[in-house]
């Protein structure tokens, strides 16, 4: 008998029309969105793990002040850094939102670049499945002897697909996903497939247009070293320094992210600022792959580059009047 069973807080969100707009970091998602937005009567709700946090503006590439004034914005500066937050909470939150923008008589306009957040709203969340206490706590000792870089090569070994897209400072999801396999003998991406594939089984009626940005490679790895160098002219070093002094520990998950965590390292003298900015955008570049990587695994995606943005509109027309 399988332990997966589905989230049943997102039954009735495809129900009516919903839109997902998806892609790499600085692919050009919230220009778009803004412009389908305002051509749909949509309202945008925000499918991302960083910009859901208040105070993280210039690391997490925010929408500006004037962006977020265009269009009704839901789930971005939503909770504090030190506030746990995972995509079983996105869910529930994510579909109050969406009941409110229909409310409204608006379609909600999904928009982010954080994969098993909209695959945790589409699927559902499997049952988790039950870990052996001493593993766990082994597992934490182990991270404060062995450090979480040299537990995440372990990772690697025996859960490849879960190491890719789990940071090597990460030490709480290196964690969950060790104690699964330990526990279990089985992967933590092994359960979540399963559950996806018994989740395809059940045929839902989805009333669900996904979209997804495509750039050019070279074009795209261009736009982030500029966004890169955007962010250090904005201030990122002054907002890492803010976060600190009003008291949220380096150690937090919020703080070990992308951009945060190599900001840290400059700060702490572990890098000079050559090596941080060189690193900062490599990272960012690797992590745009992996994000590639993951949307182009499902199939149900409708791939546009920004230039062909008349067809982009006419396929939401056409959704719509369905």
């Amino acid at each position: 008998m399988s332990n997966l069973a589905p989230h049943t807080s997102n039954k009735h969100c495809f129900s009516e029309p919903v839109i997902f707009l998806a892609g790499p970091t600085a692919s050009g998602k919230t220009e778009l969105a803004i412009a389908i937005a305002q051509q749909f009567n949509c309202e945008i709700v925000g499918v991302d793990s960083m910009q859901i946090y208040k105070y993280m503006d210039i690391g997490s590439a925010k929408p500006s002040k004037d962006e977020l004034s265009q269009v009704a914005h839901h789930l971005i500066d939503y909770v504090n850094p030190d506030e746990p937050y995972n995509a079983s909470r996105f869910v529930s939150d994510c579909c109050h939102a969406i009941e409110c923008i229909r409310e409204r008589d608006k379609i909600p306009l999904l928009v982010g670049g954080t994969g098993l957040y909209f695959q945790a709203l589409e699927f559902g969340i499997f049952s988790q499945p039950q870990i052996d206490e001493a593993i766990r706590e082994n597992l934490r000792n182990e991270v404060l002897e062995r450090g979480s870089r040299d537990l995440h090569k372990e990772l690697q070994r025996v859960d490849l697909q879960s190491a890719e897209r789990i940071h090597e400072n990460d030490s709480y999801r290196i964690v969950r996903a060790l104690e699964i396999f330990r526990s279990t003998g089985k992967t933590w991406s092994e359960y979540i497939d399963e559950h996806k594939s018994a989740e395809g089984r059940i045929k839902r009626p989805k009333k669900l247009l996904k979209l997804g940005i495509d750039r050019n490679r070279d074009q795209l790895y261009e736009r982030i070293n500029q966004r890169v160098a955007t962010m250090i002219e904005l201030g990122l070093v002054a907002e890492v320094n803010m976060l600190l002094g009003m008291g949220y520990a380096a150690t937090l998950s919020s703080m070990q992210s992308l951009g945060y965590r190599h900001i840290l390292s400059f700060l702490n003298g572990e890098w000079s600022w050559e090596k941080t900015v060189e690193l900062l955008a490599r990272d960012t570049r690797r992590y745009a792959k992996r994000q590639f990587t993951w949307f182009k695994k499902d199939t149900d995606v409708n791939w546009y580059y920004p230039d062909k943005r008349n067809e982009l509109f006419t396929k939401i027309s056409k959704f719509l009047a369905i």
